[in-house]
């Protein structure tokens, strides 16, 4: 067997488990972009049927069955493959330190990591675009959500400030990761007007516009400070009840 595969690969000649994983991929393929026309087409992926997929698609149900259980099967795997994907390029962004970011605001660049990120989600935009949009899976969002907060919440405790720790962080993450991955979905379902290179700049930005920026009126104010006085409030209160 392995003389055949070395044989096959040395002639250029495919064998035929790459004929047929090759094969297997294109109709995954076909079958993910006609679950997303049908979610356009009927608005509501709940009436998206089997049969709608696979003459959309071009292939028997026979062969759609020998990939997926039912159509929920189908939205499921292509959730987990996403998922674990992004775990990787979130990985590499989380990885970046402060100074990073700094130098790169300055110089008005995209965090390191952001580019592949966004580029990850406009080469699967057809699909991606359909599921996180109206009419798709609205659990989709919330799956990324918490696989993001799951890989960057170690590096955010690395250095942080101990008196900001408590509710105050878990609330500014849960904040923070909502606001990035809302501002990911807003730009992929409104037709990613933005190019990549912008996109990448703009969300890397946008993490640091504090109240008033925008208004010319900067509100500045100690987060530790603050954080400790919200616990010590927070205990009182519990008390006084």
């Amino acid at each position: 067997m392995g003389k055949t595969i070395m044989h096959g690969a040395a002639t250029g000649r495919r064998t035929p488990s790459a004929t047929v994983d090759r094969r297997s991929a294109r109709t995954r393929r076909a079958l993910r972009d006609a679950l997303a026309a049908e979610i356009q087409a009927t608005g509501d992926l709940s009436q998206v049927t089997v049969t709608a997929v696979t003459e959309r698609a071009d292939v028997t149900r026979r062969t759609f069955y020998s990939h997926f259980r039912d159509i929920q099967d189908l939205v499921n795997q292509t959730e987990e493959e996403t998922i674990a994907d992004l775990r990787g390029l979130v990985g590499d962004i989380s990885r970046v330190d402060l100074e990073q970011l700094e130098r790169a605001i300055a110089d008005m660049e995209p965090c390191p990591g952001s580019v592949e990120l966004l580029q990850y989600f406009k080469d699967r935009g057809l699909y991606l675009g359909a599921l996180l949009g109206k009419g798709g899976d609205p659990a989709f969002a919330q799956r990324i959500k918490d696989m993001v907060r799951s890989v960057v919440t170690d590096r955010a405790l690395d250095g942080l400030d101990a008196r900001a720790m408590g509710s105050f962080f878990d609330y500014y993450l849960t904040f923070a990761v909502s606001a990035e991955v809302g501002v990911l979905v807003e730009w992929l379902t409104g037709g990613m007007r933005e190019s990549v290179g912008v996109m990448a700049r703009l969300m890397t930005a946008l993490m640091f516009v504090r109240p008033g920026d925008l208004y010319g009126r900067p509100i500045d104010f100690d987060v530790p400070k603050f954080a400790i006085g919200l616990g010590l409030l927070n205990l009182k209160e519990r008390n006084d009840d």
